[in-house]
């Protein structure tokens, strides 16, 4: 059962929640451009300013399953706010310090806004009818590539135009604005999963995933072979292990882990990591491969603007594609848009293996991987959400985008890895990979593609929704619920309930 929103209302729900989609990762990309820059304006080293991103990874991997699992359990649109609340306090407070440690501290809380994608997605399918649900979620999905690739040429701008606090304050005031229409726009989903959260295991899952990514993020910086990276990647694993067992056994775990077993739940879960990590790659060495000095023989010697400018075009294929992947789930289910969606990256890979010395080539392939992109992650929190329980839809969702976050972190390991042995010096005063390190990391990306589609293959096609006392419990009430909400507000308006 759904709940019965007005139609006024409800046409004004998924602009808003796309809007906050969209923010949320413009805040996470945005101080790219700032990353040369920062050691002389905060004082600080350069191995030190890594962290203002590694924290923003730490935080939003924790965060998106706690948040997501607090969301059914008290309520996704008040754990929306709070994402949005702490999205925009970290960003009000790295405008107004120049300190590292403070900025460090700010990254963290905007890392707690990646919540608001799952969030997002569950309450959209809570509240909207099924016949609009399928293009909601893609554009919800899509958000991510759009946010990416606004962000970065206008943070940029912000960046060479004016001081560097200015980009902050602008995602504060976005920050803010989105918070404002999300209290006004989305209406809370009545229905909540019953029992105590699951605070043991919220900690031993922050305590893994904080070692495990942080030995991914930083072991580039430290030396795959220091005893610092080995160590927490141990730790991480050990403590996973131990939080894994503890889960199975628990009678209110944090993550149901005999439901995410089921291939209709983990198979998706694999491909939203495969995928994470095949996309990844594509944003991460464009801008890099454009800027490259024209003496390497393939780079563009192009600014940090223009760099950021050749994702435009790929932002807006993702925006036009989300109602197309919406159509191809509703005729041949989202099994098939996500093994499309997932050959189309790998061939987009080809197109920037076959040429990535000219310019239009360039944006070519990044638009191409960027389309399958659209497709694969329009469809994978609508085969999550046919294959769990109502009362946990957040938490899935909450764990699929966490698995998409690791296999980016897995990606930028990868491929700083693979650039850094490839690496020449090409001239005097010019050290830069070479256009075979970058071919190899394209390779790499394309066949982790061929691996998603490969998992998408294997999805069941029909998969039988799990129903438990507590999602009865969560029916009745929703039913309930919606049409005592229905009576009301036709009441007010004048107009009979739906």
């Amino acid at each position: 059962m759904r709940t019965a929103v007005p139609a006024i209302r409800s046409r004004g729900v998924v602009p808003v929640l796309a809007f906050g989609g969209i923010v949320t990762t413009l805040v996470q990309t945005a101080v790219v451009p700032l990353l040369p820059e920062l050691p002389r304006l905060t004082g600080s080293a350069p191995v030190d300013v890594g962290w203002v991103v590694t924290i923003t990874l730490l935080a939003a991997a924790v965060a998106t399953p706690l948040l997501g699992r607090a969301g059914d359990m008290y309520g996704k649109r008040r754990v929306l706010l709070l994402s949005l609340a702490a999205l925009t306090l970290g960003s009000l407070l790295c405008g107004l310090t120049s300190d590292l440690a403070w900025l460090i501290v700010g990254r963290g809380l905007q890392g707690v806004g990646a919540a608001v994608i799952p969030l997002a997605i569950s309450i959209l399918r809570d509240l909207l009818p099924p016949e609009r649900t399928g293009s909601a979620v893609a554009l919800m999905s899509s958000t991510v590539g759009i946010g990416a690739a606004f962000g970065l040429p206008l943070a940029a701008l912000l960046v060479q135009y004016a001081d560097w606090h200015a980009m902050f304050w602008a995602t504060t005031g976005l920050g803010a604005l989105v918070f404002v229409l999300a209290w006004r726009f989305v209406d809370e989903v009545p229905g909540r999963s019953p029992g105590r959260f699951d605070i043991p295991g919220a900690l031993g899952l922050a305590a893994g995933m904080v070692c495990l990514l942080l030995a991914v993020s930083k072991g580039g910086d430290w030396g795959w072979a220091d005893t610092r990276t080995l160590g927490l990647a141990g730790a991480g694993l050990v403590v996973l292990a131990a939080w894994g067992r503890y889960q199975w056994g628990a009678a209110l775990p944090l993550v149901d882990l005999r439901l995410a077993a089921r291939p209709a739940v983990l198979l998706p879960h694999v491909a939203a990591l495969l995928a994470g990590f095949a996309f990844y790659a594509n944003s991460l060495v464009t801008a890099q491969l454009v800027q490259a000095p024209e003496a390497t023989g393939y780079g563009l010697g192009l600014s940090v603007v223009a760099a950021g400018l050749c994702l435009l075009p790929a932002g807006v294929i993702m925006t036009l594609c989300a109602p197309v992947s919406a159509r191809i789930s509703a005729a041949r289910g989202a099994k098939v848009t996500l093994a499309i969606g997932a050959a189309v990256i790998a061939l987009g890979y080809v197109v920037r293996i076959a040429d990535s010395r000219e310019l239009w080539a360039v944006i070519a392939g990044a638009a191409v991987v960027s389309l399958g992109t659209a497709l694969a992650y329009s469809a994978l929190p609508m085969l999550v959400m046919r294959a769990v329980p109502i009362e946990q839809t957040a938490a899935a969702n909450g764990l699929n985008v966490l698995m998409r976050t690791i296999g980016q972190a897995l990606c930028s390991a990868a491929v700083a890895s693979v650039l850094a042995s490839h690496t020449r010096a090409f001239g005097e005063g010019v050290t830069a990979p070479t256009l075979d390190g970058y071919r190899i990391a394209f390779v790499l990306a394309g066949a982790v593609a061929l691996l998603a589609c490969a998992a998408a293959c294997f999805i069941p096609r029909h998969a039988r929704q799990p129903r438990t006392p507590e999602s009865e419990t969560v029916v009745r009430s929703t039913s309930d619920a919606a049409e005592a909400s229905g009576v009301e507000r036709g009441a007010r308006a004048g107009e009979p309930s739906a």
